[in-house]
C-alpha cells in the first residue's frame, strides 16, 4: 500500500470510528443491544477505546512504511481534537436532529 493510500485509509478509519458510537446502541457496534440508550458517558468512553483502536491502526501502518517517528504530547493532544472534530456528524444527529422528532422515529407532537 502506498504512503498515500494509508493516510487515507486512516482518515476515513477515524472518520467511522469517530461517528460509530453515536450511530448505534449497541456496545462497540458488535455487543448486545443497550437495554436501556446509551448514556454520554458511555458514548465517550467508546470514543476513547475507538481513537486508541485508529491510533493502533496508524501506528501499524506506520511501522510498515518504515521507521516510526517520535510523538510528544502535542501530537496526541491535536489527534484527539481532530478525531472529536470529525464525530460531530454523528452527535449531531444523535442528539440534535433526533430531538426534533422526539428521539424515537415518532412525528413531532402537535403544538396545540
Amino acid at each position: 500500500m502506498s504512503q498515500t493510500g494509508a493516510v487515507w485509509l486512516v482518515i476515513v478509519a477515524a472518520l467511522l470510528a469517530a461517528n460509530l458510537p453515536f450511530v448505534n446502541e449497541r456496545w462497540l457496534a458488535v455487543g448486545p443491544r443497550a437495554a436501556a440508550r446509551k448514556p454520554l458517558g458511555g458514548r465517550l468512553a467508546e470514543m476513547v477505546l475507538l481513537y486508541a483502536v485508529v491510533g493502533g491502526l496508524a501506528l501499524l501502518l506506520e511501522r510498515r512504511a518504515g521507521q516510526i517517528a517520535p510523538q510528544g504530547w502535542e501530537f496526541y493532544a491535536i489527534t484527539a481534537t481532530l478525531f472529536v472534530t470529525l464525530a460531530f456528524p454523528g452527535f449531531v444527529y444523535r442528539y440534535l436532529l433526533r430531538r426534533r422528532d422526539g428521539g424515537d422515529g415518532a412525528p413531532p407532537r402537535s403544538a396545540l
